[in-house]
C-alpha cells in the first residue's frame, strides 16, 4: 500500500476534512447572526449562541450574558427609542482552533447605522474587529463570546444622545 493510502494518512486527510467542515460552519453561524441582526429576525437571534454566551458589545457597559438575554439587549438597542436600519459587513476572518469543540475568531468588520430623530437622519459608521469564541454542542457550532473593539466611528451629532 502507498504512503499516500495509509491509514495515517487517511486519519490525516479526515481531520483536515472536519476542520474545513467546522470551518465553514463557524463562518456559517456568524454570517447568519449578523443576517439576522439586519433583517431584525430576533426570533432565530438567541439560537445562534450557546445558553452561557457572554457579549461585551455595548460600550461601557456590563457584559450581557445568555442568549436570550443577548438576543433582548440587541433587539432592544436597534427597536427603542427608535428603529435602526443598520448594514454590516464583515470580511476574512482568522478562526483558530482552541481543541476538537472550541475555536476563536477574529472579523474585521465595517458597520452603518440609521435612524430618523424627527425630521433629521442620525447615523453611524463604524470600523473595527469582531473578537469571537465558538464552541460545538452537539453537531452546532455556536458563538460563546463577542467582543466588539472599534478602530474607527465617524456619527452625526445625534447618536450620542440616542440613549
Amino acid at each position: 500500500m502507498s504512503a499516500c493510502c495509509g491509514q495515517g494518512a487517511k486519519r490525516e486527510l479526515m481531520r483536515g476534512l472536519e476542520k474545513l467542515l467546522a470551518l465553514d460552519a463557524i463562518k456559517t453561524v456568524f454570517h447568519r447572526r449578523i443576517r439576522y441582526m439586519d433583517t431584525k429576525q430576533w426570533h432565530l437571534y438567541a439560537a445562534l449562541h450557546t445558553a452561557d454566551a457572554v457579549t461585551e458589545t455595548y460600550g461601557d457597559a456590563p457584559p450581557v450574558i445568555g442568549s436570550e438575554a443577548i438576543a433582548q439587549a440587541i433587539e432592544t438597542f436597534m427597536q427603542d427609542p427608535k428603529p435602526i436600519t443598520s448594514v454590516h459587513h464583515v470580511h476574512t476572518p482568522e478562526i483558530n482552533f482552541t481543541s476538537e469543540t472550541t475555536a476563536n475568531g477574529i472579523w474585521p468588520m465595517e458597520d452603518r447605522l440609521w435612524w430618523s430623530n424627527d425630521d433629521r437622519e442620525e447615523w453611524l459608521h463604524g470600523f473595527g474587529h469582531y473578537h469571537e469564541a465558538y464552541r460545538k454542542e452537539g453537531d452546532n457550532w455556536l458563538i460563546s463570546h463577542r467582543r466588539l473593539t472599534r478602530l474607527r466611528v465617524t456619527m452625526s451629532e445625534g447618536f450620542a444622545h440616542r440613549h
